[in-house]
């Protein structure tokens, strides 16, 4: 339900597979036999199990003189130990279970399939820092990383592109910092979330939580014997930085999870000791943490989902406190980052949507210099700094462009920018993103990826303009890029806007001629853009011919700041026509047809698949809804769910009546009808701290009872995990597993033979 719900890393996990499904992922080109199970036939091998009904229990909520009759608001239990409700939620994992049993065959082959092409014991791109290379490391069989760093033979050597860390037995010796797979031994959920070495390189701060709340525990240790330094900080965000060697700054949350309070902690004393360096009592804005390229200042922002205003610290005066570097003023949203003797501000306003880049002296703040003035069609996404150089990222027609600027020398004037250096890129669709770069080089590293290009590391030469592959994501089991053709098409919303989709499809297995099955993704909201990226797992549907595209929707970010605003508020119908138009156009076409187009969202694009599901229920095949957030009027009536206050300026503030009546319209929940549905999995996070469970929970218990179709209709709940589901890198393998054989099964592309 929040704007981090894409933020994170994904987690993955383990299961045993057989020989002969080894066998197929060793060799993909293997056909598969030529007889399918459908749902039909599955459903008369043997008599399927009666679904759970949940008790009807009347619950009447009424304003405005409107009254809404939720049956199943019994079903929401914040201490998450009700047994009753346990009771359901397992009932309800039982029956998708035993619906799913049939197709354990073809689980266990797509999830040998997808363990077949990972690269099990691989390390990331080494990045030279200090007179390290740190990187991770991932060991066969073993769920999770490795934190490592080695020595640099030689560390008066300037920093080059062409560097490669030295491997072998006459090497500098690799040292694993911290091992994540000893630390999860202990815990059934194991997530970092920052992991953060001391500038002098003594010691690193990482951020835990093992339950999936996103309720961390930050331990320091010495970086090289492990030992831990002071007690842990409890109760806190995984929002932490340095402020020197000798403290830490961290961001605590008040009871409904919105990050208030900032603190700055001294090695070696208790937690009940911190200063306190600001405390965000307005609960629509919460507060961030950064630390600037240079390290010698760190910024909390305070923000709402249109205000953002910001304060420094600087590092070597701790004592002095917190200063207000960007006034807080209602519809200015601001962004700092600092080199030499300028803060460089990112802002955005309603009349300079888009953005525009400003510098001042470190000195007198309000004098601004425009960079780079605001531009209607392209958006300043990010920037990043180095001692020499400026690198803008942007998004224009909907795609990421990298720009790298030579900055004058620190005691120059600094007027403005020239001679800006565009990276280049080869595929028609793509993403690109800033990856952690060292300040006082003029390497800036950046990662790559496409539908068909896996993920890539890239160092480029900001004096040159040359660029070095430093890393491609291996993918085992045959992979020829070539095979797949990506594309990017635009459909036509009802008001005549033009949505850009991307599209993957395996050349050799598709007809284009309305036959093929297609699944489309949409998300649409917060401004999140959905890059088309890679994914290896995504394979198993490709290479059995089903074509793969993102319908990129208003109420993201794809294509500039008003993209997301004419998606959001009084407008975020247009979030859910926008999808229907697209899978209007994919058929029409014929990229497919809708007797197979299945549909995916997750969090707020479940959100999006339930509002599509309730319009146009005959226009899909098949949708899988992860965590939706699906009970919009009631969540964001309530302010005691966590993320309600700070989300009425995305949503609308339904105590309003006229946002009241619109939410309404679309929430999920409040429009499931007597009509028929498609084949339906609904996913959730018993701990999930951004949607609850019980959102998911109802909307299923609803549609069980008022839907008129014999249609699959699956809810799965995890019972030790949050929002992003299991932790580990294999376990997670199972989840896509099941979720494309759900798929397949809906589509009857399961194969009969070899059956259990």
């Amino acid at each position: 339900m929040n704007s981090y719900c894409i933020g994170g890393a994904l987690h993955l996990r383990l299961l045993h597979f057989s020989i002969s499904h080894r066998i197929l992922a060793a060799h993909p080109k293997i056909s598969p036999p030529r007889c399918f199970l459908s749902t039909a036939t599955m459903s008369s091998l043997s008599q399927p199990p009666s679904p759970p009904l949940a008790d009807k229990v009347k619950h009447e909520m009424e304003l405005f003189g409107d009254v809404r009759v939720d049956n199943y608001y019994w079903l929401r239990d914040d201490s998450r130990k009700d047994p009753k409700v346990l009771s359901y939620l397992q009932q309800e994992n039982a029956y998708t279970e035993a619906m799913m049993s049939g197709t354990k065959t073809i689980q266990d082959q797509i999830y040998a399939e997808i363990r077949g092409r990972i690269k099990e014991d691989d390390i990331s791109a080494p990045l030279r820092k200090g007179s390290y290379y740190y990187y991770s490391r991932t060991l066969e069989g073993k769920e999770y990383v490795q934190h490592c760093r080695r020595p640099i033979p030689i560390c008066s050597a300037p920093p080059s592109i062409h560097d490669t860390m030295p491997t072998g037995p006459d090497a500098p010796p690799e040292h694993v910092i911290l091992d994540e797979n000893v630390k999860a031994q202990e815990h059934g959920f194991y997530s970092i979330g920052a992991f953060k070495v001391s500038p002098n390189h003594k010691m690193v701060a990482y951020a835990e939580d093992t339950k999936g709340d996103e309720i961390y525990t930050v331990y320091v240790i010495d970086a090289e014997t492990r030992a831990p330094i002071g007690k842990p900080l409890v109760g806190v965000t995984s929002y932490v930085q340095w402020a020197g060697s000798d403290a830490l700054v961290y961001i605590t949350m008040d009871e409904i999870l919105r990050p208030d309070k900032a603190w700055l902690h001294k090695l070696g004393s208790d937690q009940c000791n911190d200063s306190i360096l600001y405390h965000e009592n307005d609960d629509m804005f919460s507060l961030d943490l950064q630390a600037s390229e240079s390290e010698e200042f760190l910024f909390i922002s305070s923000e709402s989902k249109m205000t953002r205003f910001v304060f420094y610290l600087e590092v070597c005066k701790l004592e002095e406190g917190l200063k207000v570097l960007t006034p807080r003023i209602n519809g200015i949203d601001t962004s700092v980052s600092h080199r030499g003797n300028h803060f460089f501000i990112q802002k955005r306003s309603d009349e300079f949507f888009n953005s525009e880049l400003l510098a001042c002296p470190v000195d007198n703040t309000s004098a601004t210099t425009v960079l780079i003035p605001h531009r209607a069609s392209v958006k300043i996404q990010d920037i990043q700094l180095f001692s020499d150089h400026l690198v803008v990222y942007e998004r224009e027609q909907g795609l990421p462009k990298i720009t790298a600027y030579r900055l004058p020398a620190v005691d120059e004037p600094l007027i403005c920018l020239q001679g800006g250096q565009a990276v280049q890129f080869i595929d028609p669709v793509y993403s690109a993103e800033p990856s952690e770069s060292q300040f006082s080089s003029t390497i800036l590293r950046f990662s790559y990826s496409s539908l068909r290009t896996p993920p890539s590391v890239y160092e480029y030469d900001m004096n040159t303009g040359e660029s070095v592959l430093k890393k491609i994501e291996t993918v085992l089991g045959g992979f020829d890029a070539t095979n797949y053709v990506t594309e990017r098409k635009w459909a036509t919303a009802s008001d005549g806007t033009q949505i850009p989709i991307s599209i993957v499809y395996q050349k050799n297995l598709v007809k284009l001629d309305g036959s093929d099955p297609m699944l489309l993704y949409g998300y649409g909201s917060y401004e999140i853009s959905i890059d088309p990226v890679f994914n290896k797992a995504r394979l198993s549907l490709i290479d059995r011919g089903i074509i793969f595209a993102i319908a990129h929707i208003r109420g993201g970010g794809e294509m500039g700041r008003q993209w997301y605003e004419n998606g959001k508020f009084l407008k975020k119908k247009n979030t859910f026509t926008d999808f229907i138009a697209c899978a209007e156009f994919l058929i029409e076409q014929k990229y497919c047809s809708k007797e197979k187009l299945c549909i995916e969202g997750r969090s707020a694009g479940g959100l999006l698949m339930g509002a599509v599901l309730n319009m146009r229920p005959d226009l899909w095949k098949a949708a899988v809804a992860g965590v939706p957030f699906v009970d919009v009027v009631t969540t964001m009536l309530d302010p005691t769910i966590p993320l309600t206050t700070s989300e009425w300026e995305e949503w609308g503030d339904p105590r309003k009546e006229e946002f009241y009546y619109y939410m309404k319209s679309y929430s999920p929940v409040d429009n499931v009808k007597a009509q028929n549905y498609p084949h339906i999995l609904v996913t959730a996070g018993l701990h999930d701290p951004r949607v609850m469970y019980s959102e998911p929970a109802k909307f299923v218990a609803k549609l069980r009872d008022m839907k008129t179709d014999d249609n699959i209709l699956l809810f799965k709940c995890e019972l030790g995990a949050g929002h992003f589901s299991k932790s580990g890198r294999f376990e997670r393998l199972q989840e896509n597993a099941m979720t494309y054989a759900f798929l397949l099964k809906a589509l009857d592309m399961i194969p009969i033979c070899g059956r259990m």
